[in-house]
């Protein structure tokens, strides 16, 4: 694997934490030139710090508000004044809320489409000249909220379903311009993000985040939550010229909890 994407550049929204971080760590160990995009300046500067010890080359680190035009822009541009390229967009930004519906203000239904919805599709447009000059590949992560409806994960599944459709109407116009355009759909994954999930489940459900934690294995019958680097391994695959044939087609990466035929 080492070297095997070397001169590659490779963007990941949602960086500095979790999956996207994971991703831009296995990346960088297979030699390519990592941009982190990502809110808070110290998460970025922690997940660069980790990658460069790991891998030996520093990342490009953008801190920025991915809700906004102008915060997706500020990618662009930086990207732009450092590299003048785009051979691969991951787009792993997002962190919609759970909990009862009738408690969920109007505000997060907002704040859960800007940040993962509408930055995906504004980083998207905005690269997509450069990925199609380098017959690119494009990686969403989106969730298996997207294929099965959660009364209590509402606006994940809403934000989800519209990101898989892009998605896959993406891969249309990728079909012509060279670029692969695919989803990874992991399921419940050690990160701090599902700490916040099982944290807001609980206090909807009046229990507590272990109680809710015991339950899901349970119910799913899983032997242990994701990891960050299963997500990752697919990520690379699927922007290796192997899986050139791969297009605008969703894997799943949770362990075979997500039910039924797809």
């Amino acid at each position: 694997m080492a070297g095997r994407f070397a001169g590659k550049v490779v963007i990941v929204s949602g960086g500095s934490r979790g999956i996207g971080r994971g991703i831009a760590a296995a990346f960088a160990q297979a030699g390519a030139e990592i941009v982190l995009a990502a809110a808070t300046a110290r998460n970025l500067e922690a997940a660069a710090a980790e990658i460069t010890g790991q891998a030996g080359g520093a990342p490009l680190t953008v801190a920025a508000d991915l809700r906004t035009e102008a915060g997706c822009r500020a990618v662009f541009d930086a990207v732009a004044a450092r590299h003048g390229r785009c051979d691969i967009l991951v787009n792993s930004a997002g962190a919609t809320k759970a909990g009862d519906f009738l408690a969920l203000p109007d505000g997060d239904w907002q704040d859960g489409f800007d940040l993962k919805f509408f930055a995906c599709v504004r980083l998207c447009r905005l690269f997509w000249p450069w990925l199609a000059q380098a017959r690119g590949h494009v990686v969403n992560i989106i969730g298996g909220a997207a294929r099965t409806p959660d009364p209590g994960f509402l606006i994940g599944g809403s934000v989800n379903s519209a990101m898989a459709n892009f998605t896959k109407g993406l891969s249309g116009l990728g079909r012509r311009a060279g670029v692969n355009v695919n989803a990874i759909y992991p399921g419940m994954t050690e990160t701090e993000r599902v700490e916040q999930l099982f944290e807001q489940r609980a206090r909807a459900a009046g229990k507590t985040p272990a109680q809710i934690r015991d339950e899901l294995v349970a119910r799913e019958g899983l032997q242990r939550l994701g990891r960050p680097e299963d997500v990752a391994a697919l990520a690379l695959f699927l922007c290796g010229e192997e899986a050139r044939h791969i297009q605008g087609t969703a894997i799943a990466v949770d362990g075979g909890a997500t039910a039924g035929l797809y």
